[in-house]
């Protein structure tokens, strides 16, 4: 999808996402040091809201103009302060470096997904932390979630080797499940969590 189709997605709905932060970025984030954080393909910003309630120095990137407009709202609503930055994560940007980088649920085509996570990975300024969550592809076959594409759809070991050679040192690659509702009935989805350092 392009940018264009997902300022149609936000448009059309109040919010795509959920209000809260997702239930593992919370899990993993909640006792990590504040500092500044970046929330990479953070649609309406509902972890980049979280992470500045939490007294995070957040700037979400995000390349739909239309979900950026609703996440200024949404922080001016809720009465916190985050940088929205238009920006696409497939060609080059100029981003600090941040004691937080955050990537989730953004779902790319192999050789571009590696691209877009060593870019994100240089990034991690020293003793920083980069954590990652997204649709496993289990989830076609025995789960719930996430673009009906394997080719979109990561395994913990394609995104460690994604980031081999970044400097990064891997704490956790795994799958861990979460309860959903799918039609009035509860469901298992299946997502990738992959969290590593810089070391200081």
């Amino acid at each position: 999808m392009d940018a264009g189709s997902w300022d149609e997605r936000y448009r059309d709905r109040e919010l795509v996402w959920s209000a809260g932060p997702n239930a593992a970025v919370a899990a993993e984030l909640a006792d990590h040091p504040t500092g500044r954080a970046l929330d990479l393909a953070a649609g309406e910003g509902r972890n980049a809201l979280w992470l500045a309630e939490q007294g995070f120095e957040v700037e979400a990137v995000e390349f739909s103009q239309v979900a950026i407009d609703k996440g200024r709202e949404l922080a001016a609503h809720r009465g916190v302060e985050v940088t929205f930055t238009l920006g696409d994560l497939t060609a080059p940007l100029d981003l600090a470096p941040a004691d937080l980088v955050l990537i989730a649920y953004l779902h790319l085509p192999r050789a571009t997904e590696r691209a877009v996570l060593r870019r994100a990975a240089g990034w991690v300024a020293p003793g920083g932390t980069f954590l990652l969550v997204g649709h496993a592809r289990r989830n076609l076959t025995e789960g719930v979630g996430g673009p009906p594409d394997p080719e979109l759809l990561p395994t913990p070991q394609e995104l460690t080797a994604a980031l081999e050679g970044t400097g990064l040192t891997l704490e956790r690659a795994e799958e861990i499940t979460r309860e959903v509702e799918v039609d009035g009935a509860a469901r298992t989805a299946i997502d990738v969590l992959v969290r590593a350092h810089r070391p200081a």
